[in-house]
């Protein structure tokens, strides 16, 4: 399946049932545009009015990025896109609703491509959801596991299964993603390779399982943002959690005085991630323009519990606001409390 000029694939499933594929990919008047302003937190979790939203992912159909997409919009049409930034660009492009991206993995860490577009981009984050990955063995129909000589996948979901293939003594051949993996062995009909991906791959693709949840640690859960052209309204009374990046200026203890502001306030830090700047990303040293450049300048990603609508939270980013050179809010949604 190859991706159009846009890098959206032609090929679409649909969330609640697995089947279908686009026709055409509508233009901008053919899809309906989302209403002006920031939305309730009713209006983030699924269709309305029998129009069924259109959900972009990153990979082939069969992904687990496809399953995330499923968990936080049951009633979905999902939309594979070929790259993390097709996905940004389609909505915002309005062709379609919403994006469901991974942000971390609780084994492999945060995706910091991701972490790098949410700041390119003008979208903003309306919910997260956790996924479980299960990882599966499929080959071929009338494949064994002794007749395999390698087995094909993301880097990631190889190395996560580590012992598994060690155990079976194969060669680990690495790929763009899980369900690529899976198509190319349904593909080209091979006999001696299989792949690493998830059960929802083996249906659409007609492979064999040989093996269920080879993953070596049962605990691999990724983070999935979604993400929408518009907020959402913060409320109090459902837990919340906010995004901001921010930026500070060189000298000591400057870090520590920006999450004291969140400290000093009880509110909770569930995350911090630190990315260079990707212009001017060194810091010129005392000596001004004739000396070297010698430090980072860097951006600081932080997730925190609690709602923009509390005056708990205003008040430690107005106190933030102070000491920073650059702040966004980057969204205030729903914490997601389900199981994985």
């Amino acid at each position: 399946m190859a991706p159009n000029h846009d890098g959206v694939y032609v090929a679409s499933n649909g969330c609640s049932n697995g089947a279908g594929a686009l026709e055409s990919r509508p233009s901008l008047d053919e899809t309906p545009p989302d209403v002006a302003g920031p939305r309730s937190v009713s209006d983030v979790s699924g269709s309305a009015n029998g129009y069924r939203f259109r959900v972009a992912y990153q990979g082939l159909p069969g992904a687990y990025s496809e399953a995330a997409a499923a968990k936080a919009y049951p009633d979905c049409e999902a939309v594979p896109c070929e790259l993390f930034e097709t996905a940004f660009d389609a909505v915002e492009r309005m062709l379609v609703d919403r994006a469901v991206l991974p942000i971390e993995n609780s084994l492999g860490g945060s995706i910091h491509r991701n972490y790098d577009l949410l700041l390119r981009h003008n979208l903003h984050i309306i919910g997260e959801v956790k996924y479980a990955v299960r990882h599966c063995l499929l080959a071929n129909s009338g494949v064994k596991k002794e007749n395999l000589k390698r087995v094909l996948s993301h880097p990631q979901a190889l190395a996560q299964c580590e012992n598994t293939l060690a155990e079976i003594g194969v060669v680990r051949e690495a790929v763009d993603d899980t369900a690529g993996a899976a198509k190319f062995i349904a593909t080209h009909k091979l006999q001696d390779a299989g792949a690493v991906a998830s059960s929802l791959a083996a249906e659409i693709y007609g492979l064999d399982i040989l093996a269920l949840d080879i993953q070596d640690d049962p605990d691999n859960i990724t983070r999935f943002l979604m993400l929408a052209r518009e907020p959402i309204i913060p409320v109090t009374h459902k837990p919340f959690k906010t995004s901001v990046v921010f930026s500070l200026e060189e000298g000591p203890g400057v870090l520590f005085k920006a999450l004291a502001v969140f400290a000093l306030r009880n509110i909770n830090l569930t995350k911090i991630e630190s990315r260079p700047k990707r212009t001017k990303p060194l810091r010129m040293t005392d000596n001004g323009s004739n000396g070297c450049l010698k430090y980072f300048d860097y951006l600081f990603f932080v997730d925190f519990e609690a709602s923009m609508a509390s005056p708990n939270a205003q008040n430690a980013l107005g106190h933030l606001r102070e000491l920073a050179t650059f702040l966004r809010v980057l969204g205030s949604y729903p914490r997601d409390m389900s199981e994985a």
